[in-house]
C-alpha cells in the first residue's frame, strides 16, 4: 500500500521539525546561560538532516522479489535527524567585571545564540512542518476519494 510510504514519508519530516523547533526553543531559553554543567558559556545548538531514499538495492530488490509479491518496498524513504551539533562559532565577549563568570580582564563569555537567527529559524521550521500537515491532509483526501469509488 503506497499510501502507508507516503505517510510514513510526511511522518518523518513532522517528527524532523518538531525536533528542530525543540532545538530552537532550547537555544533561546540559553540565550543568557554563561555556565553549563560541561563548563563555559552555551553553544547553540542545530539539528542536521538527512534525507532517506528509500530505495533498495538492486540485489536486495531481485532477491525480495523471488521471496514474496510485496518485498522491497519496506523503506519508505523521507528525513532522519543525524545529529544535533553545536555551532562551532565564537562565543561572544562582553564586557562586565562584576558578573560572577567574569575572566581575570572582566570580561564574561556569552553563548553564541543570536535571537533573530533563531527566530528565522523557527519560522522555517514552522513554514516546514506546515507543508507537511498540507501534504497529508491531501493524502487523506486522496484516500477518502479512493475508498468513495469502491462503494
Amino acid at each position: 500500500m503506497a499510501f502507508l510510504s507516503s505517510m510514513n514519508i510526511i511522518g518523518s519530516g513532522l517528527t524532523a521539525e518538531q525536533l528542530r523547533l525543540d532545538v530552537v526553543s532550547e537555544n533561546i531559553s540559553n540565550i543568557n546561560t554563561t555556565r553549563t554543567e560541561g563548563g563555559g558559556a552555551y553553544r547553540r545548538k542545530m539539528v542536521v538532516f538527512e534525507a532517506q531514499d528509500g530505495r533498495d538495492s538492486f540485489r536486495s530488490i531481485m532477491a525480495s522479489r523471488s521471496r514474496a509479491s510485496n518485498a522491497g518496498y519496506n523503506t519508505a524513504g523521507g528525513v532522519r535527524v543525524t545529529e544535533i551539533a553545536e555551532d562551532p562559532s565564537d562565543l561572544k565577549l562582553v564586557y562586565d567585571p562584576t558578573h560572577p563568570d567574569a575572566n581575570g580582564d572582566g570580561y564574561v563569555e556569552m553563548p553564541n545564540v543570536t535571537l533573530v537567527k533563531e527566530v528565522t529559524d523557527a519560522m522555517a521550521a514552522t513554514q516546514a512542518y506546515s507543508a507537511g500537515v498540507t501534504a497529508l491532509n491531501s493524502l487523506k483526501s486522496v484516500v477518502n476519494q479512493a475508498l468513495e469509488i469502491g462503494r
